[in-house]
């Protein structure tokens, strides 16, 4: 009898365990998913920041000065992407009867965390990252894949958070990628205005390795399309109606900020490839915090992290292939960057050799925790 009793329990375990291997394993797809749907999301944004209206702004008789074109038209592009993005969100949390959820979430302190991390990874991060690719084409897409790193700096300095050898080595790794992707500005070739529109990328990075520091306690408490979708709705709205009048402000009239808005939404041409951006950015940020609550936050972030390539390639078949447009190329020493700093984000978030143990049920419960 106790035998029997004793073969049923180790079935249990062996079925358990079974269970939270798949369950581990599919984290990590949904994960990697984000990564390839953020670089669809850069490819199709810079393609609505090209078309219409845009056109006009970015073109040889623009009549927006220097200023404008490059910090307030980089705002707006946000701005516009992540007010899409969180249509998406609420459309999704309103057919699926989250909407009460969603607003009694806000009121709660994950919440409010959440909020908090909306408003550093939103209005300045994307921003950044806006402006910097379009100041420097998709080279900056690896540089803000920096983020996994920052975050486990950070913490380390916030939160106290595990910071070994291993990790620092991978931070190294990471750090040396930016600096090869880097010196492909330096030469005379280079674009104007390149090593700027990378050095932009660096805020871009430090913000979201902040909000990943920040948002990860919020997010273990809340529901992921809710954590998305307040993600999404404080972004744009702070875009909107903070960061984009500061702009104009700074561009010497505030009320340039709000005739471009309009003019920006109701710009058909260039709304439709914005729309799927933001439909791409909404998948991509939902299938994060839910890879995230599957397969642990570093390794979720760090799958993730594998955007460095997919942004570039996406850039490179959206634009330069399908569209043709001209400077989408990638120069061979970013591609190898990206594909060493993916590596380095890679070792950030766990020991590689614990992919290849036979005790994967052990390994898991590890990084998970």
């Amino acid at each position: 009898m106790n035998d029997i009793t004793g073969a049923s329990q180790s079935l249990a375990i062996a079925a358990k365990k079974k269970l939270s291997s798949q369950f581990f394993k599919k984290g990590i797809v949904i994960a990697l998913f984000s990564g390839l749907m953020y670089g669809f999301y850069s490819a199709f944004l810079t393609l609505g920041m090209s078309k219409g209206v845009w056109a006009e702004w970015y073109g040889a008789k623009t009549v927006l000065s220097a200023f404008a074109i490059t910090y307030l038209l980089g705002a707006l592009g946000s701005a516009v992407n992540d007010t899409a993005s969180a249509g998406w969100a609420l459309l999704n949390v309103g057919v699926k009867g989250k909407m009460g959820d969603f607003f009694r979430t806000l009121k709660t302190k994950p919440g409010r965390i959440m909020i908090l991390a909306a408003l550093v990874g939103g209005p300045i991060s994307s921003t950044a990252y806006v402006v910097g690719l379009q100041m420097a084409g998709s080279i900056v897409i690896p540089i803000t894949a920096l983020c996994p790193a920052i975050g486990a700096i950070l913490g380390r300095i916030l939160f106290k958070q595990q910071l070994n050898k291993r990790m620092m080595l991978g931070i190294a790794i990471c750090v040396a990628a930016s600096f090869m992707i880097g010196s492909t500005s330096i030469g005379g070739d280079a674009p104007k205005g390149m090593f700027l529109g990378i050095c932009i990328a660096f805020i871009a990075a430090l913000g979201w390795g902040f909000e990943g520091c920040v948002a990860g306690y919020g997010t273990s408490m809340i529901d992921y399309e809710i954590s998305i979708t307040i993600r999404q709705v404080i972004s744009g709205l702070s875009n909107l109606i903070i960061l984009l009048p500061i702009f104009g402000l700074l561009a010497g009239d505030i009320g340039l900020s709000t005739d471009l808005a309009i003019q920006a939404f109701t710009s058909g041409s260039a709304m439709i490839w914005i729309a799927i951006a933001g439909f791409c950015a909404w998948i991509s940020y939902m299938s994060w915090y839910r890879g995230n609550s599957m397969c642990g936050a570093a390794l979720g972030m760090a799958c993730n992290g594998t955007y460095s390539f997919w942004g570039p390639f996406c850039c490179w078949i959206v634009l330069g292939v399908i569209f043709g447009m001209d400077g989408w190329s990638i120069p061979t020493i970013a591609w190898i960057a990206a594909v060493v700093m993916i590596f380095g984000i890679l070792l950030i978030a766990m020991n590689p050799l614990d992919l290849f143990k036979k005790g994967k049920g052990q390994g898991e419960e590890k990084i998970a925790s």
